[in-house]
């Protein structure tokens, strides 16, 4: 029998790990991961020094909502493939949904600006700090939520790696909006989904080797 044959066999006869040990294993594994990220981005990035008045923004919360909701999602995903035998459900279609709302709101205020604004609604002023940022600040809740979901028998390893790192994406995301100077959708729209996706992709391609048994 060779290794794959007998994980198979373990994870047909594992069934579905306890729901307790589940929340808490992912409790303890995003309470350190988030605390982590928050540190990291106090002390290299800063919070926005204006941050009490964009409180008050509308569109600050727009910012602050899609990646949390985001991670809301990647949560329910990560959870699901952590553990074998259990379907990853609607997931997928969730995102989609919020990421054809999130582009659809992008192009909206893209069509009805002046052309020469349009160039500065994508790019902003931060672009680039936006793809280095997000990915790095993403590195402790990837730590922990692969020890979370190594704990728990996944058998999907590549999807269950990229629930990891678009778990971590996005609350590495919805930290960095907390420094961001960004208000625009259309950035948002590319550059946060963008970060995000970066840690979602390099958590597939290294998932089955972090969480193998």
């Amino acid at each position: 029998m060779n290794t794959d044959d007998l994980v198979s066999l373990l994870a047909k006869s594992a069934g579905p790990v306890e729901s307790d040990t589940v929340t808490r294993r992912f409790a303890i594994a995003l309470g350190w991961g988030m605390f982590g990220s928050t540190l990291a981005m106090a002390i290299t990035l800063g919070v926005r020094p204006d941050i009490s008045d964009v409180l008050l923004l509308p569109m600050f919360w727009v910012k602050l909502m899609f990646p949390a909701l985001v991670a809301i999602i990647a949560l329910y995903a990560a959870i699901r493939l952590a553990q074998p035998g259990v379907r990853l459900g609607r997931a997928p279609a969730m995102l989609g949904a919020l990421a054809a709302v999130v582009w659809a709101l992008g192009m909206f205020a893209l069509l009805n600006a002046a052309p020469a604004e349009r160039r500065s609604m994508i790019f902003g002023d931060t672009w680039m700090d936006c793809l280095v940022g997000v990915p790095l600040l993403s590195i402790p809740v990837f730590i922990a939520a692969v020890w979370a979901m190594k704990g728990l028998a996944p058998t999907r390893l590549r999807l269950a790696g990229g629930a990891a790192g678009l778990l971590a994406g996005a609350v590495s995301a919805t930290v960095y909006a907390l420094h961001c100077p960004e208000l625009e959708v259309p950035f948002i729209a590319i550059w946060y989904v963008i970060g995000m996706s970066i840690p979602a992709v390099a958590g597939a391609l290294i998932g089955h080797r972090l969480l193998r048994w």
